[in-house]
């Protein structure tokens, strides 16, 4: 899919913490990247590479030290915050390792709720929840609580969920991290499903090479600094997963 105008632009981003005056501890180191519109891109590092200072950053949940950052045209060091509650509640949809959902409320209530701070009416919020459930599969879990889901059901709530107000970008934080193979496997299907058939910008932040083929565009992210940008495999691994299951059906 060809991408479009620019999603989101970091320029020189510096990222500091302090430990204690006058100590002061750099996590990024003047990171440069941009994101069109319609791009399905994965930031790939290991621990202590700074990728979740980076997703914090991107996903406008903390702010950079030094460096501008803008997303879908708005100046986020700008921004109130006020203003940044509501552009992560409108234009950020948040998908985590840890599904990040409310306990004792069900998969339609779950959803539901990014719409309920958008102001948006019951009726048509409700409906909408049916309908983002039934196109991650979850047609008959809908009245389920969170306890009574596994954790690929938990990971297909938080993806409808994140998708909820249509957001320009969905931010993926490794949503496969505490799945198995498998059902991993299907959650990665249905970011592909949403990237292809219905063009959402998406960056995925994950320690994992393999998965990060799986996207567009890699950008390596080791020690605070961005070490290089490479295209991934999806239409490669995509065949070869076409032939595999072609022989193993034969096979049968």
């Amino acid at each position: 899919m060809a991408a479009g105008d620019v999603m989101l632009e970091l320029k020189d981003i510096h990222k500091s913490f302090f430990i204690g005056t006058p100590n002061e501890f750099e996590v990024l180191h003047g990171v440069n990247f941009t994101v069109r519109e319609g791009e399905f891109v994965s930031i790939v590092g290991q621990s202590g590479s700074g990728k979740s200072t980076l997703m914090n950053i991107i996903g406008a949940l903390d702010r950079p030290t030094t460096g501008e950052y803008t997303l879908d045209g708005v100046d986020i060091e700008k921004a109130k915050d006020h203003e940044l509650s509501i552009l992560r509640n409108k234009k950020i949809g948040f998908v985590f390792q840890t599904y990040n959902l409310i306990a004792r409320t069900n998969a339609i209530k779950n959803v539901e709720l990014p719409m309920m701070y958008a102001g948006v009416g019951h009726t048509e919020r409700t409906e909408r929840a049916k309908m983002l459930l039934e196109q991650v599969g979850m047609t008959n879990r809908m009245m389920h609580n969170p306890d009574e889901l596994s954790g690929g059901q938990k990971q297909r709530v938080a993806i409808a969920r994140a998708m909820a107000n249509d957001p320009a970008i969905i931010l993926a934080d490794e949503p496969t991290g505490a799945l198995d193979s498998a059902t991993g496997r299907l959650i990665m299907d249905i970011f592909h499903e949403l990237h292809e058939k219905q063009g959402k910008t998406i960056v995925l932040i994950t320690h994992s090479p393999e998965l990060s083929l799986e996207t567009e565009r890699i950008i390596t992210l080791r020690d605070g600094d961005i070490r290089g940008e490479s295209a991934g495999k999806w239409e490669q691994i995509k065949a070869d997963m076409s032939v595999k299951t072609n022989e193993e059906e034969k096979a049968c």
